[in-house]
């Protein structure tokens, strides 16, 4: 048998909630060239590659890691894993962003949800009007559609 791991499993060790953090392991492993290109990512994607890794972690008010999280704890914990600072409440991050259109976003960038001026809870977004986010309490970290117009784009430099 060669050194190289079999991609079923890579994929069984990881778990449903890593699959495609393993698929991308393995596509590395075995497309010359592929590792060089995801370490080209922007800090955005990759904050989001940490986020999604945390799906399935529990909500919880005012958490920031690494095993249970709020909503900008999540993006705080992703940000601070690829060595960028946030401030610790959605508004906060908002106010500390390159403030973009939803016409100009990118995977990675940060979505604030907004009622007038009062940004309530901040996701990164996925692509496909898609975000990885901790919703609410009584649910984990995961990927959802995007709900609202009332949005705001911003980026992390």
């Amino acid at each position: 048998m060669s050194a190289m791991p079999r991609i079923p499993a890579l994929i069984s060790r990881a778990g449903t909630a890593s699959a495609v953090t393993a698929a991308t392991l393995a596509a590395s492993v075995l497309v010359p060239g592929l590792a060089s290109q995801a370490s080209a990512a922007t800090p955005g994607e990759q904050a989001l590659r940490v986020a999604a890794a945390k799906a399935g972690s529990p909500y919880q008010y005012g958490a920031a890691g690494p095993n249970r999280f709020d909503c900008s704890g999540l993006t705080q914990y992703s940000f601070k894993k690829v060595g960028k600072s946030l401030p610790r409440v959605a508004a906060d991050q908002y106010n500390r962003t390159r403030h973009i259109s939803g016409g100009s976003r990118q995977v990675g960038d940060l979505v604030f949800f907004h009622s007038g001026s009062n940004v309530y809870h901040v996701g990164i977004y996925a692509g496909s009007n898609k975000i990885w986010h901790a919703p609410k309490p009584g649910t984990t970290v995961r990927l959802e559609k995007i709900w609202t117009g009332s949005v705001w784009y911003g980026r992390v430099n």
